[in-house]
């Protein structure tokens, strides 16, 4: 717990953060399946708001650098708190979308702002612990915020109100804070060709996994409410997701480090897309619930897993751009995720939405298959070791580099 005293301010505002922001996704779609909107329309406020993220993932940095972390953070909050009171007041689908673009732009400068900070306070040698807290915390205010579906006892103003008044809450720790801001420096990221050319699977299952979660993300309280769960059910059904890709992630991290990762990334991809079939036709609850603790345990693993595949074929000075990449990439297909699954939900009902999450993963599955006939595997003792990461920015690893060699492409 000693280790934990430098950076506690950091994890009570990713905790409170994500507890104010986390339910946002889920609780907007089910408010705009209840007026009847159209699930294109839906999803396009998925789209838009990884849209945002996106461009604030390549922008905030130099924002951070001139105003200084702790003043860019109260302002990213800040814009974030009002967002989330703006839903309240005006109902509009043309201007929620361009409110979720905002929202995206927020949380990359907030993630930049509390990720660089982490890596400016945590030991190297106690590097991958401090993130695994770290991710507990963001993980676990995710988890508590979906009990903001709840929260409506006749006034469907609550939830925001509530939602914006623990992000108003997320400033007072850092604002407070006598920790020496860090000098932050702009990620220099690979070009796509480049790092496809060094780590073909590695790219295609990060851009898969961005877009299954972005479409899982946006879409997956909209297909629950449709086969009839309550909201405390779907609350139920999103916080368990989130629970099973905790606690699946680290036992299949280490599986990819006694054997070849590709084979673990590509048998992840197979799980993912079979508990999609079952998806589709399951409508009961609880037993759909389940089937989702064990689609978050695959589907959350994806990310750091491809990404470890991916750090096995470069030298530790290329990993942080690598990473800068890798996290565009996700971020573009969970843009592209929303969208197409909503589509897949016009046409074919409410199961369109796992039938497309199940589609792209068997598409990744036959790709890793391809990729283990027409290249050798990494060498056990060469891999380097997996680390649970989450899929924010390239802040989150950038000095955690270990040894390796120069690989050939894989």
């Amino acid at each position: 717990m000693y280790m934990l005293m430098p950076i506690r301010t950091l994890l009570i505002a990713i905790f409170m953060f994500l507890a104010g922001s986390g339910a946002l996704p889920a609780l907007l779609g089910i408010r705009l399946n209840q007026a009847d909107v159209a699930a294109p329309l839906i999803g396009l406020l998925g789209t838009s708001y990884f849209a945002g993220l996106t461009v604030g993932s390549i922008m905030v940095f130099r924002l951070i650098a001139r105003a200084g972390h702790i003043r860019a953070f109260a302002a990213f909050v800040s814009l974030f708190s009002a967002s989330a009171l703006a839903y309240s007041i005006v109902q509009s689908v043309p201007f929620w979308i361009a409110l979720r673009l905002v929202d995206g732009f927020c949380v990359a400068g907030v993630y930049v702002c509390l990720e660089s900070w982490l890596n400016d306070q945590a030991k190297p040698e106690r590097r991958g612990t401090t993130l695994a807290v770290y991710m507990m915390a963001l993980y676990g205010g995710q988890a508590v915020s979906q009990g903001l579906l709840g929260v409506e006892p006749g006034n469907p103003r609550l939830p925001f109100v509530v939602a914006s008044l623990l992000l108003s809450l997320t400033v007072i720790p850092v604002a407070l804070t006598r920790m020496a801001e860090p000098v932050i420096e702009e990620v220099q990221t690979f070009r796509l060709g480049r790092l496809y050319a060094t780590s073909p699977l590695g790219l295609f299952g990060v851009a898969s996994t961005g877009a299954m979660l972005g479409a899982f993300y946006a879409m997956a309280a909209i297909h629950a409410q449709r086969i009839g769960m309550s909201n405390l059910a779907i609350a139920s059904l999103l916080s368990s997701v989130i629970a099973g890709g905790i606690v699946l992630q680290w036992p299949l991290g280490r599986l990819s480090d006694r054997f070849d990762r590709r084979k673990v990334i590509v048998l992840s991809f197979a799980a993912v897309g079979a508990i999609c079939g079952c998806m589709v036709v399951v409508t009961d609850a609880a037993l759909f619930t389940i089937l989702g603790v064990a689609f978050g345990g695959f589907v959350f693993a994806l990310y750091p897993l491809c990404v470890a595949h991916t750090n096995d074929h470069l030298v530790p000075t290329e990993r942080t751009g690598a990473t800068g990449t890798l996290v565009l990439t996700y971020s573009i297909g969970a843009a592209a995720g929303p969208i197409a699954s909503s589509v897949c939900m016009t046409l074919f009902g409410p199961g369109g939405l796992y039938a497309f999450i199940g589609g792209v993963a068997f598409l990744a599955f036959l790709f890793g298959i391809w990729r283990q006939f027409v290249a050798v595997p990494v060498p056990g003792e060469e891999q380097r070791a997996f680390q649970v990461l989450p899929r924010t920015t390239p802040m989150a690893t950038s000095q955690n580099s270990g040894t390796s060699s120069e690989r050939a492409e894989v």
